[in-house]
């Protein structure tokens, strides 16, 4: 009841007194009707509800602080795996397995240091406290050590040819016969793609014939680095006449550095013997000396690099070196066809002065 006559009081007393005392007191001013003042019922008051404050909002000082330890502890720890993971990477690509080993085997070594038993025991507990801070970084190496040589073996069943023996065993009446071995993509033919008619495969100028003759005179063998479902048909329809002997597709090549490598010395065959012919020899091979460069093929109609090869194919085979690298090296840098004709004509030009030197001696 005393909140209900104290808010009776304060709505309808309290107003009328300023009023009062702000006018200037003048007869003029009542009037003889004053208008009422207007009656709020009781029981309007009691129903309704009073007033309600909202409460002062709670100080996010202890959410805000606990937010922000956390924010910058998830950062510490991306930033760290992201560092971690970054140096593996590049360690990866920088370096062997055997090179870290050898990198980090002094650092490894300190986790385990410690002083002579007549150190102090002060020096003792800081060799404690060093020996503790390096253990970790050091357990961390050697994990990533263990892991990355566990991957390589594993990988290395996909990266390296499926056989030490890539061919099988010479017969016995042909160990003097030499071994040529040919690329297929840009070297004996030519893939090439168009919207229209897709895929289509074009033989080089005087392949045929280049296979045909040199298949008298050598063991001849495709090394592509295409797979086995794009080597094999293509063989079948180049080859009509048999000349290729054996064709070896991607799983017979060595994966390393992102490229598929042509390992000849997992051939079977005694590489002083070996001759790989190809329009990216050098690229393709991990033996350059046994490498005879050639121009790429890219559907020129006057190319004649294969024909202008058989030449010197021949004359190897027919004089059969002892060893075809030295041979090789002294056309390193020239075009090998090119240069074996200017030596033929130097050769005969020498032979014919020394017939016509021995024709004045014999006057």
């Amino acid at each position: 009841m005393a909140r209900f006559l104290s808010r009776i009081v304060r709505n309808h007393v309290v107003p009328f007194i300023p009023r009062m005392n702000t006018r200037p007191f003048s007869s003029s001013t009542i009037s003889a009707d004053p208008p009422r003042e207007h009656m709020v019922s009781s029981a309007a008051i009691l129903n309704d509800p009073p007033p309600v404050t909202p409460p002062p909002p709670s100080s996010p000082t202890g959410t805000t602080g606990s937010g922000r330890t956390w924010g910058l502890l998830k950062f510490g720890a991306i930033a760290g795996i992201t560092s971690a993971v970054g140096t593996a990477a590049y360690v990866t690509y920088a370096y062997t397995v055997d090179e870290v080993d050898q990198k980090t085997n002094t650092f490894r070594a300190l986790s385990n240091y410690s002083v002579g038993d007549g150190a102090s025991s002060l020096e003792k507990y800081k060799a404690m406290l060093y020996s503790t801070a390096i253990k970790v970084p050091a357990k961390t190496i050697e994990l990533y050590i263990d892991i990355r040589r566990s991957i390589e073996d594993h990988v290395r069943g996909f990266t390296e040819p499926s056989s030490d023996k890539l061919l099988p065993d010479l017969h016995p009446q042909e160990q003097h016969v030499f071994t040529l071995v040919l690329d297929l993509n840009e070297t004996l033919v030519y893939s090439d793609w168009k919207r229209e008619r897709g895929w289509r495969t074009f033989k080089r100028p005087g392949v045929d014939a280049f296979l045909e003759h040199l298949a008298k005179f050598y063991e001849i063998v495709v090394y592509s680095d295409q797979l086995n479902m794009y080597v094999d048909p293509v063989i079948e329809r180049l080859d009509q006449k048999g000349c290729i002997r054996y064709r070896l597709s991607r799983s017979a090549t060595r994966y390393q550095d992102g490229k598929h490598f042509r390992d000849l010395s997992k051939l079977n065959r005694d590489p002083a013997r070996i001759l790989y012919v190809s329009g990216h020899a050098l690229e393709s091979s991990l033996q350059p000396e046994n490498c005879v460069p050639i121009k790429p093929w890219t559907l020129e109609n006057d190319d004649t690099a294969l024909l202008d090869l058989i030449p010197f194919l021949e004359y190897i085979a027919l004089h059969r070196p002892a060893d075809i690298r030295p041979v090789l090296a002294s056309y390193q840098g020239r075009d090998i066809a090119a240069e074996f004709i200017e030596r033929s004509k130097e050769h005969q030009r020498r032979m014919q002065q020394q017939k016509q030197h021995g024709h004045f001696w014999r006057r």
